[in-house]
């Protein structure tokens, strides 16, 4: 595993604030080696837009009370659909399901180390 203990701890405390507000099928991925541009990928989805945006709201408010980190680049935050949230060293993909389905990053990147982050529906 090539993820920092500092960045595995924020995308614990991602993927906790995904699924306290109802994503689903929550998956951390080691990517480093793979990308070289960060180190983890946390994808989940839900089932519509509205959680798709509730989802992203409470993911930055936890990062930013726990870890004093902000984004630094979201996109796709109008279209409700995929919201991407660029922090750097991680990159949170938040998908509408149908978009999940549709663009299949669990399959672009399905030879990677999947990364425990200890909640129901994390790997």
């Amino acid at each position: 595993m090539t993820v920092p203990e500092n960045v595995l701890a924020e995308v614990r405390t991602a993927a906790a604030a995904a699924a306290d507000k109802l994503a689903t099928h929550i998956v951390a991925l080691d990517v480093g080696e793979r990308l070289g541009i960060t180190d983890a990928f946390l994808i989940c989805s839900a089932p519509s837009d509205r959680q798709v945006n509730a989802v992203c709201d409470e993911i930055e408010h936890q990062l930013k009370e726990q870890h004093s980190s902000a984004p630094i680049r979201r996109e796709g935050r109008d279209s409700g659909t995929w919201v991407l949230l660029d922090y750097g060293h991680m990159v949170i993909h938040v998908q509408h399901e149908q978009e999940r389905a549709l663009y299949g990053l669990d399959r672009l990147y399905a030879d990677v180390p999947r990364l425990d982050v200890g909640v129901e529906g994390g790997s």
